[in-house]
């Protein structure tokens, strides 16, 4: 192919390309499979890699190569980025166009009432139309440089179609719910903390240093603003939204421009009733003043523009008071903020402590001692503090700060780039050493009956435990001494501890607590390496090629054998005859027919979901929780729901339990 034809070819791909990112990631109506997608993704590749000076920054095949940075750099926004005055009631909503009213002498032309995205604001700037720059709020005058994260961002278009010299565009960067409850999971496979809540996880998304992790978190972005321009011109706000839509950016659902209060106040109860249903978080409403001249002779103040004000709708869950902020140190090291609350009866029980989940969470919310706060159960079971009650707060409640070195043992603690979480780093911290005990035992560990965290705390007082492996050194006339033990019950624990040499080895990787290696890799490791001195001996690039173990986990597992304490834990435990092994497995692909298979089930199956989800992954298949381009098929039980309808819509093929097992049987596996 000729130059001149090459060039023609690649416009012609990328303009295609383009246009299906946009049917796909905003508007929701994909036109092609995934597979003819990532055909057209190829043949656009080879052209730029056979003509490599065509190559330019905003075509589709730039979002995701960047390599990692070694830090964000810090940018001065041309023009502040503001927070939003608040208002809680319809009251406060009136006072406001009261303030807006004395200003204009008259009321405003016009408003415009959007849903108030949870996620974290980024501004975006485009030089000739292709984008330049992509820059955090920060504290509203700096912020951190994230342009290659936010290339990475399906729904940010990395060139627009007029090319105007000069624009800036604010949004909101944000986690889809489905795509946190994905997330999550992975994480909790892999023995990571879950993120605390969809904002949190954009917030440590957005500033990772490496830009193809960030790509794999599938952000996505709403464009809500132009408050500078160059070669194009807007008379109002509503405009700007119109504007952004036809220049291809997602905007706002539901926007409306709203000619008095109460039409305002309709479309505040109409969001408020309709949120729980939304894939995203939503905390309220901004109203804006519709007609640009009026906002600029409405002005700001320091901290607010006049002409805007977000109606903050009511969290869930029940209030109650802080008594005080206690930081927990987990067996990973992580610290965790905890609220002690004067009691309040939540969803069947009485709750005196929640979650604050993180340092990010606790900067956020802004909780301290003595405030009044709103406390709901995060999946009905972990009780969490979700807003804190300002009007309620006293001037002499002081902020509270995570501390820089750990409560229990001193040492300076760490937070690992693109992380929320801050760690102590000693591993031979007592409250880690604890911790890690309490998981070895558990029933995602080792599963020892009988040995709860009661008396792991009882014998580590008396001396009779220092690590994992000193629980076969326990002895029954020792134990049977104990308080509220006896003979009869140091028996039982003695036969519960032997036993346990014969667990496989998958729980015992899991319960060695080697970061990232949930229960899903644990199976991998031990059915492709067989026993831990295997697994102690193999490198990264050996541990990659079972299927699923990335750099990640790879660079943990040889990281965990590498250190003295974990070769010396392992020392210990073969010592005393805890060394299970099998037959290594070499990747057969005859033995996992359903690699490369991603599945996802809804509606009630003649077999419970998990069992039916098990049998897939042992096939090889990945089981998923939510519908996407990515999935293979959608197996539908009865009374199936919102994901049969969104399989429908990406064309993604539905099979009924039937279909399943024949597809089983074909496969060679048994249902």
């Amino acid at each position: 192919m000729t130059r001149t034809g090459a060039r023609a070819r690649i416009e012609e791909l990328r303009q295609e390309i383009r246009r299906h990112e946009h049917l796909y990631y905003v508007a929701a109506k994909p036109e092609i499979s995934d597979y003819a997608f990532d055909q057209l993704m190829a043949e656009l590749r080879r052209l730029e890699e056979a003509h490599p000076a065509l190559v330019s920054p905003d075509s589709p095949t730039q979002r995701v190569g960047g390599a990692p940075l070694d830090a964000l750099r810090q940018v001065r926004h041309t023009t502040p980025m503001l927070s939003l005055d608040n208002s809680y009631n319809e009251g406060e909503l009136e006072e406001w166009l009261g303030r807006v009213r004395r200003v204009l002498g008259r009321d405003p032309a016009g408003m415009v009432a959007e849903l108030k995205i949870d996620g974290v604001s980024l501004s975006l700037t485009y030089e000739s139309g292709v984008l330049v720059r992509a820059v955090t709020r920060g504290n509203g005058e700096i912020g951190d440089e994230v342009t290659e994260n936010a290339r990475t961002i399906r729904s940010l278009p990395l060139a627009l179609p007029e090319r105007p010299p000069s624009v800036e565009v604010r949004g909101e960067a944000y986690l889809p719910h489905a795509v946190f409850r994905e997330l999550n999971r992975a994480r909790r496979e892999e023995g990571e903390e879950a993120f605390a809540n969809p904002r949190n996880a954009a917030a440590g998304s957005i500033r990772l240093l490496d830009p193809r992790e960030c790509g794999r978190r599938r952000l996505a972005f709403f464009a809500y603003q132009v408050p500078r321009w160059e070669g194009t011109g807007f008379a109002c706000h509503s405009e700007i939204l119109e504007r952004l839509a036809a220049w291809g950016f997602a905007v706002n659902p539901g926007w409306r421009r709203c000619r008095s209060l109460s039409e305002v106040r309709t479309f505040i109860g109409e969001w408020g009733g309709r949120r729980a249903r939304l894939g995203f978080d939503i905390d309220g409403v901004v109203v804006k003043v519709d007609d640009l001249e009026e906002q600029r002779a409405l002005g700001t103040t320091s901290k607010f523009p006049r002409w805007a004000v977000a109606y903050k709708y009511p969290p869930e869950g029940e209030r109650t008071r802080v008594r005080g902020i206690v930081v927990q140190v987990g067996r990973t090291g992580a610290l965790t903020p905890v609220a002690e609350l004067e009691p309040v009866f939540l969803a069947g029980s009485t709750v005196s402590r929640a979650t604050l989940h993180n340092a990010d969470e606790v900067t956020r919310l802004d909780v301290r001692v003595g405030d009044r706060v709103w406390i709901a159960k995060g999946g009905d079971v972990i009780p969490k503090v979700v807003a804190v009650d300002p009007s309620a707060r006293s001037a002499d409640f002081e902020a509270f700060r995570m501390p820089d070195r750990c409560p229990v043992c001193s040492t300076p603690v760490v937070r690992e780039p693109g992380e929320v979480v801050v760690r102590c780093p000693n591993r031979r911290c007592p409250a880690v050493q604890k911790q890690r005990l309490f998981h070895f035992v558990s029933r995602a560990g080792m599963d020892i009956e009988g040995l709860g965290r009661r008396f792991v705390e009882q014998l580590l007082l008396e001396g009779l435990l220092e690590d994992p492996a000193s629980l076969w050194d326990l002895d029954v006339e020792r134990l049977a001494a104990l308080p509220q033990w006896g003979e009869k019950s140091a028996v039982n624990l003695i036969e519960q501890v032997s036993a346990a040499r014969t667990r496989p080895l998958w729980r015992l990787l899991v319960a060695l607590g080697i970061r990232h290696v949930g229960e899903k890799a644990a199976k991998v490791l031990a059915a492709r390496f067989g026993s831990l001195e295997a697994l102690e001996m193999a490198t990264a690039e050996e541990l990659e090629q079972a299927e699923g173990i990335g750099p990640t986990i790879s660079a943990s597992v040889v990281a965990f054998f590498a250190e003295d304490e974990g070769r010396e834990l392992v020392r210990r435990l073969r010592h005393r005859g805890v060394d299970p092994r099998q037959e290594p497995q070499a990747p057969d692909p005859a033995q996992r027919p359903l690699s490369g298979l991603t599945f996802v089930l809804t509606g009630a199956l003649s077999r419970p979901r998990e069992k039916v989800a098990g049998l897939l992954e042992e096939a090889g298949a990945h089981a998923a929780e939510s519908v996407s381009r990515r999935t293979t098929f959608l197996v539908a039980g009865a009374d199936a729901g919102s994901k049969l309808n969104k399989a429908r819509e990406l064309g993604v093929e539905v099979l009924d339990e039937e279909e399943l097992k024949a597809l089983l049987a074909k496969k060679g596996v048994a249902w």
